[in-house]
């Protein structure tokens, strides 16, 4: 099973959520989508293995220079649904440039793909043959104070005082033991956030508050909040097309996509994604794959792919949409004459106390946060706290009235509601918590769970061996934080939809 496939099956299988385990028990299921348009899928380019062992390669420079760890623990433990023998074999003889923050690895073809971290951009893959990439990187400062300074959420001092008598401490104590067994789960990071307190916190052996660990897919969430604010400042609107240059001609079915359906992922793109329940992998690697480890230009390869179905019609897992929404935002800084790597940490990061984020880029310089992000649990605490406070933060709002809403609400061209707007929802029961619960998802296990009904953020974050396990871990916990705390407020009435 192909590298990101693997990303993308992972959280599926994990969370027991994603669209075909729940469509297979639906009668809903058996409707036949609308005419596609007699449009081509351009297959990717490339051979499949070598493509699985650069995307191998970004990972393991991720784990060793941004995460910390070693590679050992990279290959086996972060690496661990990377299957082809070919690439784990030529990351079993992965050659390190300690110095230069590279690996590289190399099949028994003899050719060789390289990773390097490139300042605060990340890991990039490198296309073959080239030795840099295509865009300038640099660092990214944030404005804000050393967190040893401040108190939380701005910073990272935590209060010296008792939890407050409405918490059971024993369920709390208990609900922290659940997140880490059975060590199976290589449970890496568990914090909870009740009223905006860290009321619970643990660590695996060689990580604390300050590790950025691979987040994968819930940086798609992190997408939604950026174009929550473009929207805010009145630079796009929610329910207009999104104004893609590429899609302006009047016979384009692709003028008619808008920044909604986009979030909603049902935008129409003819993209080819794993999750499909037409998938065929004989057909050839998959769109949804190749973003990730074919070192292309992620944006160019989002923005071009034709119209499958009209859009707002289909609701399907497909990394096109958050993509193009990328796109939008690098488009908003460009418009302005900002700095768009820098975009994130002045506009969003600072404000919320995130000073290390760490947003990776294809090697044109494009963030793909469609899974190739790394936060520590603090800093996903700090996003999930946003949304717990309708997009308000220390007085300020910083999402659009009603943004909370739309992203906790049935997209409506899902048949079940599983999704909403680049957030999963808890509607179908797939964790103990009540059903208006709503949550970032990564592979392997990473999520950041918000539940209104509670006042908590839950984020729990694991490397992608223990993803087997990571689901029951984390429904155990989370059955005694429910007990541990008092319940603020009865359950959100999702609305009609309107459009």
């Amino acid at each position: 099973m192909p590298f990101a496939q693997r990303q993308r099956h992972g959280a599926r299988l994990l969370l027991a959520c994603l669209i075909v385990a729940v469509l297979s028990h639906s009668d809903a299921a058996q409707t036949a989508p609308p005419a596609e348009y007699d449009t081509p899928w351009q297959i990717p380019p490339g051979d499949p293995i070598e493509l699985e062992t650069a995307g191998f390669a970004k990972l393991i420079c991720s784990v060793l220079f941004i995460t910390g760890r070693s590679l050992a623990d990279a290959i086996e433990q972060d690496g661990s649904f990377v299957e082809p023998p070919q690439a784990r074999r030529a990351a079993q003889a992965a050659k390190v440039d300690w110095e230069g923050h590279g690996v590289s690895l190399t099949l028994p073809n003899g050719v060789t793909r390289t990773a390097r971290q490139f300042a605060d951009q990340g890991c990039v893959i490198l296309p073959r043959g080239l030795s840099d990439v295509f865009f300038t990187p640099r660092r990214i400062s944030s404005a804000l104070p050393e967190p040893e300074t401040e108190p939380w959420p701005r910073g990272d001092l935590l209060p010296n005082t008792p939890l407050p008598a409405e918490v059971d401490a024993a369920r709390l104590v208990r609900a922290v033991d659940a997140a880490f067994e059975p060590p199976e789960a290589f449970t890496a990071a568990f914090a909870v956030a009740w009223r905006g307190r860290i009321i619970a916190e643990r660590y695996a052996d060689g990580v604390d508050h300050t590790t950025p660990l691979p987040s994968w897919s819930m940086g798609k969430s992190l997408t939604a909040t950026l174009i929550g604010q473009l929207v805010l400042d009145g630079t796009y609107d929610l329910w207009a097309p999104a104004p893609v240059a590429e899609w302006q001609d009047e016979a384009d079915p692709r003028r008619a996509i808008r920044i909604a359906d986009l979030l909603r992922m049902s935008g129409g793109l003819r993209f080819v994604s794993a999750s499909d329940p037409d998938y065929d992998p004989a057909r050839g690697y998959a769109d949804h794959d190749y973003i990730y480890t074919g070192a292309i230009d992620t944006f160019r390869w989002a923005v071009t792919r034709p119209p499958q179905w009209p859009s707002g019609t289909v609701g399907r897992y497909r990394n096109a949409d958050p993509l193009v929404l990328n796109y939008l935002i690098k488009q908003a800084a460009h418009t302005r004459g900002e700095d768009y790597l820098s975009w994130p940490q002045r506009h969003l990061f600072d404000r919320l106390g995130i000073r290390r984020m760490v947003l990776e880029t294809d090697p044109y310089g494009n963030f793909v946060l469609t899974g190739y992000d790394l936060g520590s649990a603090r800093d996903w605490l700090r996003l999930g706290m946003l949304y717990l406070q309708d997009g308000v933060w220390n007085g300020e709002r910083l999402l659009p009235e009603g943004w909370v809403d739309f992203v906790r609400t049935p997209a409506p061209a899902w048949v079940e509601p599983v999704y909403g707007g680049l957030f999963w929802l808890n509607r179908t029961g797939a964790w103990p918590v009540p059903k208006d619960a709503y949550y970032m998802s990564g592979a392997g296990g990473q999520t950041t769970i918000i539940v209104p009904t509670h006042d908590l953020v839950v984020v729990r974050l694991g490397h992608y061996k223990g993803e087997h396990f990571a689901k029951i871990a984390l429904a155990r916990a989370l059955e005694q934080l429910l007990a541990a705390v008092p319940q603020a407020r009865p359950e959100w009435n999702v609305p009609a939809h309107s459009q």
